[in-house]
């Protein structure tokens, strides 16, 4: 009977799985594993830094359906990885997290005085769907597959398995059994709706005059941005979102009501007096649902229809309940509508609709008059304007940092599905250096651009030699201002808010450590043999962008903001008001 380590049992049912690529640093604790990785042909990509790993295997499950798999080893290494699981979880994107642990004897529980070892699944299991450690070589299966089956349920998250490095690296007797397919252990097909509920969910609103739809990132994990679609051209319903799930209907569509239209959202969300929820919690960043931002939930009925049970009038009160698919079920709700067209009143619907795009037209207007400011150092509207007339529509772009994001939110227009990442529900600085990484993974010959602040670009700088190396031709735009942006303008209304009413900044004495030296990010890139280039003055922005995506590698631009104004971001009330509890229950 041959011998197979541990670490390539793991491997061996991830090829079951379908996994074609694996994110981590090598270490010699999980040789076993990526080795036999290495020798069944999946890729092994490698950053500098093990948070970046668990981005970067993130950002590829989000964009691709797919389960990302991310590594690293005991430690110090699993240490490195706790800040992008949280994230990762935060973010409700489908990763598995394999670590090695200290051999048995030392690990679980741990001895004191070990080297490098510490309660790995102890903490993973407090921020994961599920955090489990390997206690045997014959456990292996059973373990993994659980893991895998937890990842594949309810809403997508972390899930992790610990294994002793010598279990992962030991020699076993092969049982020579064959590996199970997924489908005999883990649901495959998707949670379908009864035909009952999806009636009565028509039903509603059918006969609803002013029906609207909220949509959160279970749309684009189920890929449902067709059927999607199909449901709000039928009802001729307007479109609003979670930050997470922007542009899961094109914002092209004249029912998309993006998420920038602050006022606009609660205004729509006020009107509706029949609201389809799918696949959003409807948390902080959605208001949590409640008055005077949505209507009171006694006026308007509301159907949730979630993958994750859990989820069904956690925030919000709802008169219809729905386990589900979001796809599986928009698609039948299409088709019901679709059957039941006549009965709708629709001219009450569209006369609505053309008011909103009238308001969203002069919202338009107003934060477009920072395109005609041609100062130098630039103002920091131009950066996503000009991106946004020189990168194609399925250019995946990423946004990271405070004010940087902002800025990027208000003059970018998401005009495929699943182009844009962020970390929407944790703000996470730094992780879309590695996002980036991760979907020009995911998506070979796609372009991806990151827009991000140098104060965010400073957390992981050196994943740019990852890029060079790993040949993923990313383009970085650093938003160049030299300060903690967003904390410094919070701290200047604390300190002296009169004054920065009036004066719109303070000097660095009159604030506390808000400033930051200058790091020459295009220098910094070229040194790591990345394409690099500075710019201040916006007329100079377009020609620098398009030398860079011709170098055709990985390309950083150091683009040099007026300080003040890109402290001053749109928008900026709605965020502290959104940070207070609302009134209405």
């Amino acid at each position: 009977m041959s011998e197979i380590s541990g670490g390539e049992l793991i491997a061996r049912m991830l090829q079951k799985e379908g996994v074609e690529k694996v994110f981590g640093i090598i270490d010699g604790t999980y040789f076993g594993f990526y080795s036999a990785l290495h020798r069944l042909g999946i890729e092994i990509v490698t950053p500098r830094h093990e948070t970046s790993a668990a981005h970067m295997a993130g950002a590829y499950a989000r964009l691709t359906g797919r389960l990302g798999v991310c590594m690293a080893s005991n430690g110090p290494g699993v240490a490195n990885l706790l800040p992008g699981l949280v994230v990762e979880q935060a973010e409700g994107n489908r990763v598995l997290a394999i670590t090695s642990g200290r051999r048995i004897g030392i690990a679980g529980p741990d001895r004191p005085g070990a080297y490098q070892s510490f309660d790995q699944t102890g903490v993973i299991a407090r921020m994961a769907k599920s955090s489990i450690a390997v206690p045997g070589f014959e456990r292996i299966g059973e373990i993994v597959r659980k893991a895998l089956r937890r990842s594949w349920e309810g809403r997508p998250g972390v899930v992790h398995v610990d294994v002793p490095e010598s279990i992962m690296n030991g020699k076993f007797k092969d049982p020579g059994v064959p590996l199970q397919e997924p489908h005999r252990y883990r649901r495959t097909d998707p949670v379908v709706a009864s035909p009952d509920q999806v009636s009565r969910a028509a039903q509603v609103l059918v006969h609803a005059s002013a029906p609207a739809i909220h949509a959160g990132s279970g749309v684009i994990h189920a890929g449902a941005y067709a059927a999607l679609q199909r449901v709000a051209e039928s009802l001729h319903a307007p479109v609003t979102t979670s930050w997470a799930a922007r542009g899961v209907l094109p914002e092209s569509s004249p029912l998309a009501i993006p998420m920038i239209h602050i006022k606009l959202n609660h205004t729509v969300r006020n009107e509706a007096d029949a609201m389809l929820i799918v696949g959003s919690r409807v948390g902080e960043t959605d208001w949590w649902g409640k008055p005077p931002y949505w209507r009171n939930a006694g006026e308007q009925k509301t159907i949730q229809v979630d993958a994750d049970g859990d989820a069904l009038g956690m925030n919000r009160p709802v008169d219809l309940a729905i386990v589900g698919d979001a796809r599986s079920f928009l698609e039948q709700l299409a088709d019901e509508l679709e059957r039941r067209q006549g009965e709708m009143r629709l001219d009450e619907r569209r006369a609505r609709v053309a008011r909103y795009a009238k308001a969203m037209r002069e919202d338009r207007e107003g934060w477009d008059k920072a395109l005609s400011d041609f100062s130098v150092p630039m103002n920091p509207a131009h950066v996503a304007h000009v991106c946004r007339e020189v990168f194609p529509d399925d250019t995946v772009l990423v946004a990271d940092g405070g004010n940087a994001t902002i800025w990027t939110m208000f003059h970018w227009q998401v005009r495929q599905p699943n182009t844009l990442l962020s970390t929407f529900k944790f703000g996470m600085l730094g992780a879309g250096v590695a996002q980036a990484l991760g979907a020009a993974a995911a998506l070979p010959g796609r372009p991806v651009c990151c827009i991000i602040g140098d104060g965010a670009m400073g957390f992981h700088p050196q994943e740019i030699e990852t890029a060079v190396r790993n040949r993923l031709p990313v383009v970085y735009l650093v938003l160049c201002d030299k300060q903690w942006g967003m904390v410094k303008m919070n701290q200047q209304f604390m300190l002296r808010p009169l004054k920065t009413m009036i004066m719109k900044s303070l000097g660095p004495d009159e604030t506390i450590k808000t400033d930051l030296g200058e790091i020459e990010f295009d220098r910094m890139a070229q040194a790591m043999g990345a394409h690099g280039e500075r710019v201040a003055d916006p007329r100079l922005l377009r020609p620098a962008l398009e030398r860079a995506i011709a170098s055709g590698k990985c390309a950083v631009i150091h683009v040099d903001v007026d300080p003040v104004k890109h402290m001053w971001a749109p928008g900026l009330i709605h965020f502290k008001k959104m940070h207070e509890e609302p009134k209405g229950r």
